[in-house]
């Protein structure tokens, strides 16, 4: 299997941490998103992925983008290591916080969204950390509350599922960008966790080739 990814990109952090969880070897390939405007917009990576954007996962003759559809994909092919509880009530628990992360904190904050402020609306960098940490406080709030119901040693009880997996990128996040997490101790709890496993070590950012270029 090959990935293509960006070492900061939260989505291809969030496929990587599955797919080490499972356990499955992949070629990593870098698709650098500032370099010469974007390696995204280039014909080579659009005619994998329309989307202009990353991961893209390429297994065989399979070819998926979205972080949560790959993930879900890899769950789906390679059981063995569930990203879910199997009881229904507590799946849907699970997907909820993922997508609290994947569809209203991250979406709001990506690279696309930061250089169109910066570029139309001519938003100084002051102003864009402003707007991260509005998101992400507001995100952060709720997601505390359901840990403070649902949490064990990680998201929801003592397994790690996918709400942890797309968590923990958005916490790195949150730290790059130098929000005050002093407010969810919870969520920090549960980071902490994760990324003491093998596979949120291996998956870290910095732990990736590219990240020094």
């Amino acid at each position: 299997m090959k990935l293509y990814g960006y070492w900061r990109s939260s989505a291809a952090y969030r496929v990587r941490i599955a797919m080490h969880l499972k356990g499955l070897p992949f070629e990593s390939i870098p698709v650098h998103l500032v370099k010469d405007g974007g390696e995204q917009h280039k014909d080579a990576y659009t005619e994998l992925n329309s989307t202009h954007l990353v991961p893209t996962l390429v297994d065989e003759e399979v070819t998926l983008h979205q972080s949560i559809a790959i993930i879900e994909y890899l769950d789906d092919k390679y059981p063995s290591i569930a990203i879910y509880p199997k009881n229904i009530v507590a799946k849907a628990k699970v997907k909820a916080l993922a997508l609290d992360v994947a569809c209203e904190i991250h979406p709001v904050n990506n690279l696309r969204v930061q250089q169109y402020l910066v570029n139309n609306f001519s938003l100084q960098e002051s102003d864009k950390l402003t707007w991260s940490h509005h998101w992400m406080t507001l995100g952060f709030i709720a997601i505390e509350q359901q840990l403070t119901v649902n949490s064990g040693e990680y998201c929801f009880g003592d397994n790690i599922t996918m709400a942890d997996i797309c968590l923990v990128p958005q916490v790195y996040n949150a730290y790059r960008f130098n929000l005050d997490m002093s407010k969810f101790p919870n969520i920090c709890r549960v980071a902490e966790n994760c990324n003491r496993h093998p596979a949120f070590i291996a998956s870290l950012p910095e732990n990736q080739l590219d990240a020094q270029h």
